[in-house]
């Protein structure tokens, strides 16, 4: 059974880029558009990975990782933020909101498949 990661992200192009780099790999993506949606499929689908974007419309990903790791049924899930934001202090402030990674954007695709993997072999 191939492993699901969810991608939170409202960028078309890069969901495009990175569905292609996962189902290639193998793993099923599933997508949300906005932060509520996000939170909605985390609950209802149970992924084995969430890549956050933090620049989501509706709430933030920031937002969306609390709720995510805030409920019992989904805290469990390992949550790599996916964002152009890096700026001294942002990996620091997306880990203490509950995510588990970071990766910057421009995304590099082995970057992407290693942390990927350390969190779904």
């Amino acid at each position: 059974m191939p492993k699901r990661i969810l991608y939170v992200e409202d960028n078309f192009q890069n969901k495009r880029l990175v569905r292609k780099i996962l189902t290639a790999k193998g793993y099923e993506v599933l997508e949300a558009d906005n932060g509520e949606a996000g939170v909605s499929m985390a609950l209802e689908e149970r992924p084995d990975l969430i890549l956050m974007d933090i620049s989501i419309p509706g709430i933030d990903g920031i937002e969306a990782t609390r709720q995510i790791k805030e409920n019992p049924q989904t805290k469990s899930i390992p949550i790599v933020a996916l964002t152009a934001n890096a700026m001294r202090g942002d990996r620091e402030r997306f880990l203490a909101a509950g995510c588990d990674d970071y990766l910057p954007k421009p995304i590099s695709t082995p970057d992407l498949l290693r942390v990927i993997g350390e969190y779904t072999d």
